[in-house]
């Protein structure tokens, strides 16, 4: 894929003797939209926090947007390109909404007070909380918190965006406003990789889906494609428990 803006090769990730991530290879292209679905265990989330360097990785490489993940510097470099959104919004309670989004362009970016505040308000009006600036995470719905942990990471301007499971700890009426966040950021041509058990949203927004199980790539192809006609009995079993 000579667009690619993510190469993952041959990769392993260990935890003690649980092999993780099974000579993992994969590559993104710049604007693809890519969904992760698989049981619980089957290394999706691992595979996304080792593409910014949360989790080291012990055999293989992995290369983002030219830089491979190798040392410290690396993973200063990357981490300013790479957007991460987590399951739990990772807010900071004592801070405004405000506060915690201009932290980052402001420390690792050396943005002034000013231009971090106007591209903070840019970014929070873009995910529809400008209103909620000032207050703390602890005064707003789940929902409001994913889409401020959504614009902290955009204010960053990444060439890149993982979501790892970004709806699961949200009560149901408020998954909808965080997935369409999401969706206009796909529309937007943002590359994004997306671990989610939200179905309705790989069929709509995913250029590709990626079946996982224990470790490795099972099946991969367009949502039509995995959704209707998975060729792989272990896929034909995983989407029958949950479709």
């Amino acid at each position: 894929m000579e667009s690619a803006i993510i190469k993952v090769e041959n990769v392993h990730k260990y935890y003690g003797k649980l092999h993780v991530l099974r000579g993992m290879s994969l590559s993104v292209a710049r604007s693809e939209v890519v969904v992760l679905i698989g049981p619980s265990g089957s290394g999706k989330s691992t595979l996304l926090r080792t593409l910014n360097g949360l989790e080291p990785i012990q055999e293989g490489s992995i290369i983002v947007d030219g830089i491979e993940l190798k040392g410290q510097k690396s993973l200063v470099e990357l981490r300013r390109e790479v957007g991460f959104v987590f399951q739990s919004f990772n807010l900071y309670p004592h801070m405004s909404i405000l506060k915690n989004v201009t932290l980052a362009p402001r420390k690792v970016r050396g943005l002034g007070k000013e231009e971090a505040e106007e591209i903070a308000m840019k970014y929070l009006e873009r995910v529809g909380i400008k209103d909620q600036a000032h207050k703390r995470p602890g005064t707003l719905s789940g929902g409001q918190q994913q889409r401020a942990a959504i614009a902290r990471a955009l204010a960053m301007n990444p060439k890149i965006m993982l979501f790892d499971e970004p709806t699961s700890a949200l009560d149901p009426e408020m998954i909808g406003e965080v997935l369409q966040v999401m969706e206009d950021l796909a529309e937007g041509g943002m590359t994004m990789m997306v671990v989610s058990h939200e179905m309705g949203f790989a069929r709509q927004v995913a250029d590709r889906v990626i079946f996982m199980d224990e470790g490795v790539i099972v099946e991969q192809g367009p949502p039509e494609q995995i959704f209707e006609n998975p060729q792989e009995e272990r896929t034909q079993k995983f989407l029958r428990q949950i479709v």
